[in-house]
Formats: structure tokens, sequence, C-alpha cells
């Protein structure tokens, strides 16, 4: 799996195994001038040739190739914010769709973004910009902090002000919105199966919830003491066998938790311990699987057998 190892500054592959099969960036990979600080989040593109990595503190989306271990397109300036052409604000989840657009939630511009390499502004957006984080969409998202490609060509969007989930296709059309039972800080939902979603709670202690859209739960891992208790975690993303990969930031450990046991089955990183060795993560912030089985691999390959995107 890809590892956002958000405190390290850096992106890892481990292996089932706890083996670091790759890390970036390495000695030679960066340019002059360039930096990699704060990765929030990374996905693998379709195909797996090109990482999308998230660097919300930093304000800036990045591409790198995977083979060459380069940078080879930016939107936004490190270090700088705004909403203007090339400017985002607190960018979250930024992926690549099967259309080749890297769609992002824009935490603080209130907004969702599409965009592509070959244009400097977004190729389109929902939500009206900085100051109306409210949840009244698609004219107004409640500082959106993910947005989910649906194998049908919609999106899940999750709203931290108000606590929503919604479903919403390109054009601004709502197909429904619901709170995720019990959560109070909703984050990064996506669908667990069809008619289901997962979202997590990014709270201490934390929890992970299944649930569908009308807002009913399905299924919680809310456990308030022990190995289990989680601390601020911020994307639970469900994997083909029915679990669900979890990354638990506050302490420093990515997880598998099997729904049908009710337990952890896999764990990477030292529980509270931050660090950098094999072994260790520090505050890990975003995962995916590569492929075959990456998230945005696995809408693809179902949205072809829909015949959507």
């Amino acid at each position: 799996m890809l590892i956002a190892d958000k405190g390290n500054n850096r992106l890892l592959v481990v292996s089932p195994q706890g083996q670091v099969l790759w890390q970036w960036p390495g000695p030679a990979d960066l340019g002059a001038g360039q930096t990699f600080l704060v990765p929030d989040d990374a996905f693998v593109t379709p195909g797996g040739k090109d990482i999308i990595a998230t660097q919300e503190d930093d304000f800036v989306i990045t591409e790198i190739d995977v083979a060459t271990g380069k940078i080879v397109w930016r939107y936004g300036t490190p270090g700088v914010h705004g909403s203007g052409p090339g400017r985002l604000d607190n960018p979250d989840d930024a992926m690549e769709l099967p259309d080749g657009t890297v769609v992002a939630a824009d935490i603080k511009n209130c907004r969702l973004v599409g965009l592509s390499p070959a244009v400097r502004g977004p190729v389109w957006s929902l939500g009206d910009g900085p100051g109306t984080c409210r949840h009244d969409p698609p004219a107004r998202f409640g500082s959106p902090n993910g947005v989910f490609p649906l194998p049908d060509g919609h999106f899940l969007v999750t709203e931290i002000n108000g606590d929503w989930v919604d479903e919403i296709d390109r054009a601004g059309k709502v197909y429904w919105s619901a709170h995720p039972p019990g959560v109070a800080y909703p984050s990064d939902s996506s669908q667990y199966r069809p008619g289901q979603y997962v979202t997590a709670d990014y709270s201490n202690p934390g929890q992970v919830v299944v649930f569908d859209a009308r807002g009913r739960l399905l299924w919680r891992w809310a456990p308030r003491s022990g190995s289990g208790r989680l601390d601020q975690p911020s994307l639970a993303e469900g994997l083909p066998n029915g679990d669900i990969l979890l990354n638990d930031d506050g302490n420093d450990r990515v997880i598998v938790l099997d729904p049908a046991q009710n337990r952890i089955v896999w764990q990477y990183g030292d529980t509270g311990v931050p660090g950098a060795a094999p072994g260790h993560l520090n505050t890990p912030d975003g995962l995916d699987l590569v492929p075959p089985n990456s998230f945005a691999d696995r809408v693809a390959l179902d949205a072809a057998r829909a015949g959507a995107w």
C-alpha cells in the first residue's frame, strides 16, 4: 500500500509483510528549489504510472512520475494560498479521474475543483468560493474535505461544517445528503459497497462508520480504550475483501479492520510512537493500494462495467 507519511515529509509503499518497497523523495528526486512538505494524501493514477499527492498545509497538489521519481506537474505554489488561477487554500484528496481530470476538495475556498495540466485555472468548479463555507450544495459547501469519485460518474462529497455527506454530479445535481450517524468530524467519505458508504471521524477518540444514503448506521468501530482506540483517523477505505484500511493519524499507524470479526487484522507503525525508521510512521494522513487494487483502478473498472465516465 501507498502511505502519505505527513510528519516525515515522504511517501512510502509498504508490503503486507511490513517491508518498505519504495520511498519518495530520494536524495536526487527534487529539482533545484523544489520542496515536498506535509503530504496529506496520495493516490495512484489510473494505470499506476504516477502518484497525485496533496500537500494541504502547503497549498499545493503534486504529481510524481513513479519510474523517474520526478515531479511532472504541480497546481498551486508551495506556501502560498489563494483562490485565483493557480491557487488553492487547503486542498484535500486530489486524485486523477478516469477521464484524466484531477479532482480535489479545496477546503477553505469552499469549493470542488477539476484541474488539468493543460490549463492554469480549474476546468470546472462547484461552490461560490471563499467566505461561503456552509452546507447548500451545489452553490456552497461547508468546508469540503473530500470529493471521491463513484463508479456511475458522480462524486461523494464530505462537508466538515454541519457534518454532511452528499452525492453530487459534475453538473451540480444533488442526489442525496445525509449525516453520518454519530460522527462529529466526518473525513474523506467513500463508497464501501453499492449503497453503503464509509467515513472516518477525525476526533479523539475517533471512529469509523458505515452508513447508507438515509444516514442509517450499518456498522461502527469506536472503542474508547485499549489497542483499538482511534486518535484522529482521517481516511477509511474499503478493500475488495470487505476489510477497511484506515490511517489512524494521531496513533502514528495504518491499520486494517475486519468488520466481520470486529478486530484489527493488520498494522504498520508503532502505536503512539512517531518515527522514521522501518516500521514507524509520523502522523500518516493518506493511503491507497497499489494497482491493480488502487482506488482509481477499482473505480475505473466499476465505471467501465456500468458504462460511466
